[in-house]
């Protein structure tokens, strides 16, 4: 009796159940088609550095801006960054983001970033900044904004910001010996991007400059193609490069960048409103990969002192030295290239002043006085 009751009960029940079920499998197919279909646009970026929130300043970066773009569109724009190099080389992906197309938005290093906007070789000067925090007000000054707009026009890529490559200011590393003086720097194969004002920097301290891809530095360094090459701390750390080299100098000689730009034929066809989120979160990012950059370098640093076979900080009195050999040359070189623009270079040397004298004086007055 209760087993034909259950039976019963059982039969009764089964096709409303079927009918709940199919009904939900329906209403969740459909929620999953409408998250597929909510993104309205794509934004693919590009970038070289390991995908690794912690050993590097652009991946957290581009992991918060990519939370906050999607939470303010409702999921409108879908950001999907590849690190790595694993959608290309930068030469590569950066003629691929002018269209828009495939990738929407790419990080260069300094030399890439000259080749695509020539101006952006003066940012590559001998000893330009003379502290961090005035580098970052520089790159976030609306100077530097409008120094940057003239390169919509010259390769279809718009500036949305600078971060430091791996923190920044530059050590030498090497195979010979350790740099301790410009004399040390003589006759050294030294590694560069294909970079002119790089090249000629090196020249001017007596080095040989060697132009070597990226991706080809750790054989060149380990077949003795090169003796070594100059990035900051962090990228040594990063990239393992004390595998390959035995001495490294912190000389700032150099203050290495990643410009973020972002295709100009795919942003102008956003929505105003989407646009300015871009802009703004972007902001936050960048401002948050400065204090990661820094963190990066200390720890670079630390670790290339125990890694290294030896380490030493050049004394400001022979970055002086440095300075007053490679500036001058680099001015002439700079003239010769540019001809009349070589002007901008003198105005953003004149605001990059205004802006140290100026924080100088914030500070007295605010801590001090």
């Amino acid at each position: 009796m209760d087993i034909a009751f259950d039976a019963a009960r059982t039969q009764s029940v089964t096709p409303r159940l079927r009918r709940a079920l199919v009904a939900g499998l329906l209403v969740s197919l459909f929620g999953l088609v409408s998250a597929t279909q909510a993104a309205d646009y794509t934004m693919t970026i590009a970038h070289l550095y390991p995908d690794d929130l912690k050993n590097n300043e652009t991946a957290p970066a581009l992991k918060h801006f990519e939370q906050l773009v999607e939470a303010a569109t409702d999921g409108a724009v879908d950001v999907e960054v590849f690190g790595n190099g694993a959608l290309g080389g930068e030469v590569e992906v950066a003629q691929q983001a002018r269209a828009g197309k495939t990738i929407q938005s790419v990080m260069l290093g300094s030399g890439t970033q000259a080749s695509f906007y020539r101006n952006y070789e003066m940012i590559t000067a001998p000893f330009l900044f003379p502290d961090y925090r005035t580098a970052w007000a520089f790159f976030d000054s609306a100077w530097f904004a409008d120094f940057m707009k003239p390169m919509i026009g010259e390769s279809g890529l718009r500036y949305l910001g600078t971060l430091d490559d791996g923190g920044g200011f530059v050590a030498f590393a090497n195979n010979k010996r350790l740099i301790k003086t410009v004399e040390d720097l003589k006759g050294m194969r030294i590694r560069v991007e294909e970079n002119q004002a790089h090249m000629t920097i090196m020249t001017a301290l007596g080095a040989s400059p060697t132009t070597l891809p990226w991706g080809e530095l750790q054989t060149g360094l380990a077949t003795g193609l090169v003796d070594g090459h100059f990035h900051a701390p962090g990228v040594n750390d990063i990239f393992k490069l004390y595998d390959v080299t035995d001495y490294t100098t912190w000389s700032g000689h150099v203050y290495n960048t990643i410009t973020w730009s972002v295709s100009e034929a795919w942003f102008k066809d956003l929505p105003r409103e989407y646009q300015e989120i871009i802009v703004t979160s972007a902001r936050e990012a960048i401002a948050m990969a400065h204090g990661i950059a820094t963190q990066i370098t200390v720890i670079g640093w630390a670790n290339s002192c125990e890694k290294f076979d030896e380490c030493y900080v050049l004394p400001e009195a022979e970055k002086a030295r440095m300075r007053d050999i490679a500036q001058p040359i680099y001015r002439d070189w700079l003239v010769e290239e540019f001809g009349p623009k070589a002007a901008l270079f003198d105005e953003m040397r004149a605001e990059i002043d205004r802006i140290q004298q100026s924080q100088r004086r914030a500070s007295i007055e605010r801590y001090l006085d």
